[in-house]
């Protein structure tokens, strides 16, 4: 958690920064997810692929400040994918989501005469995980440390308004869900989205 208030400190000062410098916005994106098949471990065994999933959509919002080729913003994101299956077997009407809150800086590559921005970024930031199957009898509802990395590009329409196209590769620590079993949730995002600066 210490790393998460350093980065929403840096944040914090981006944005008391003079107007001319920083030039604040705000931004929506949905796309699709698809995530990695969870492992599950416990003191004595280790089960890989023990849940898989089905392909969701994600979606988030941020506001944030640019100060020259670097941006830093505050993001919520949420996402929900069925349960394919548990252990190999079928399953139905079962689902994990997570709701994130992140701390993302970008790191931006202008090209002379093009409207086409090539970015990088990372983020770290809290997610609320919550999964329940009551056949396999699994029941999780965790906030957990994540952290994402990812690049894209930016294309700007306007002075005002940039499309975003970009991937995310999205991972939490290890949730324990109820009868102390651990399991990996990660995560592959593909977004595009709308960026308005103010």
């Amino acid at each position: 958690m210490k790393k998460i208030a350093v980065l929403y400190a840096a944040i914090a000062c981006l944005w008391t920064a003079p107007v001319s410098a920083a030039a604040p916005y705000v931004s929506g994106s949905v796309g699709l997810g698809f995530p990695v098949s969870s492992n599950k471990s416990n003191s004595s065994v280790e089960t890989n692929n023990a849940i898989e999933f089905k392909t969701g959509f994600p979606f988030c919002g941020a506001i944030g400040v640019k100060s020259g080729d670097v941006r830093s913003e505050l993001s919520v994101g949420y996402q929900k994918n069925d349960i394919d299956n548990v252990s190999g077997a079928p399953v139905s009407g079962a689902d994990a989501s997570v709701l994130s809150f992140m701390a993302n800086a970008y790191y931006e590559f202008y090209i002379i005469d093009s409207s086409v921005i090539p970015y990088v970024m990372g983020g770290v930031g809290d997610a609320r995980v919550k999964a329940h199957e009551s056949i396999h009898s699994f029941d999780i509802d965790k906030s957990v440390f994540a952290w994402q990395a990812g690049a894209g590009a930016g294309v700007k329409s306007s002075k005002q308004v940039t499309l975003d196209v970009g991937y995310r590769y999205f991972k939490t620590s290890k949730v324990a869900d109820d009868y102390g079993s651990k399991y990996t949730i990660s995560s592959s995002n593909i977004l595009v989205g709308l960026r308005y600066r103010f």
